[in-house]
């Protein structure tokens, strides 16, 4: 049985030491950490991550224009889109150890132990934007630098995109697209389950599954890159 998950002070001395922010209202933290999947939740962070998506974006744009003072646009542009990623939010999530303290669904937080998920990345971008409602902008910008700064120079390209990555290879070999279908949906509304099949003529279909119907098809395009050889095993998402 895992440990209970802190509430109120405990919360937000908790968080105070993975952050540096010491949060004057509790209830600005408790939403920001609560996943429009949690049950019998009365707020979710939802609002919350469409603000801090900004905050992060605006920190990370001034950090490298600031970094790279000779760079062009066609550099640095790269980098941002990298460093503000949902996969690169949701590492610092898995480093923040937020999986102790977000309110999810438990099968949801099941199926992403130990590798992140969107739902830690959400809630990573709800934190911001809570720091910065709470503590300003200057909080806001010290939490971001802290931990995303040490990931300028080793984060220089966003994480491969499957699907495009397999309409590109497709268009080599031949004019045929992939074509995407929903297989099975299951689950409950709040926490749908997808399974997608991509199809390319020619080719045996392959299939994958996702929290999402774009989580899912990436998932399936990704299966045929590996399993076709245009990806190592061990290349792009897992």
């Amino acid at each position: 049985m895992g440990l209970k998950r802190p509430v109120g002070e405990e919360l937000a001395g908790a968080i105070a030491e993975r952050t540096g922010h010491v949060f004057a209202d509790l209830g600005l933290l408790e939403t920001a950490l609560t996943h429009s999947s949690a049950v019998r939740a009365v707020a979710n962070n939802e609002r919350l991550e469409f603000l801090g998506d900004r905050v992060l974006g605006l920190v990370v744009a001034d950090m490298l224009y600031r970094q790279f003072p000779d760079a062009p646009e066609g550099e640095i542009a790269p980098r941002f889109n990298a460093l503000v990623d949902a996969r690169t939010c949701s590492q610092v999530g898995v480093e923040l150890e937020l999986d102790r303290f977000v309110r999810a669904d438990a099968a949801l937080k099941a199926r992403s132990r130990g590798t992140g998920g969107n739902y830690l990345a959400d809630a990573v971008e709800a934190l911001i934007a809570a720091i910065y409602i709470d503590g300003g902008l200057e909080a806001a910008r010290g939490f971001v630098l802290r931990l995303w700064q040490p990931r300028i120079h080793t984060v220089a390209s966003k994480p491969p995109n499957p699907k495009s990555e397999l309409q590109e290879w497709a268009a080599r070999i031949g004019d045929a697209r992939p074509e995407y279908g929903i297989d099975r949906r299951e689950g409950p509304d709040h926490q749908p389950l997808f399974t997608v099949s991509v199809r390319i003529a020619g080719f045996e279909p392959a299939s994958g599954t996702g929290g999402s119907r774009r989580a899912a098809e990436e998932a399936a395009a990704a299966a045929m890159l590996r399993r076709e050889g245009v990806w190592e095993s061990e290349e792009g998402p897992a």
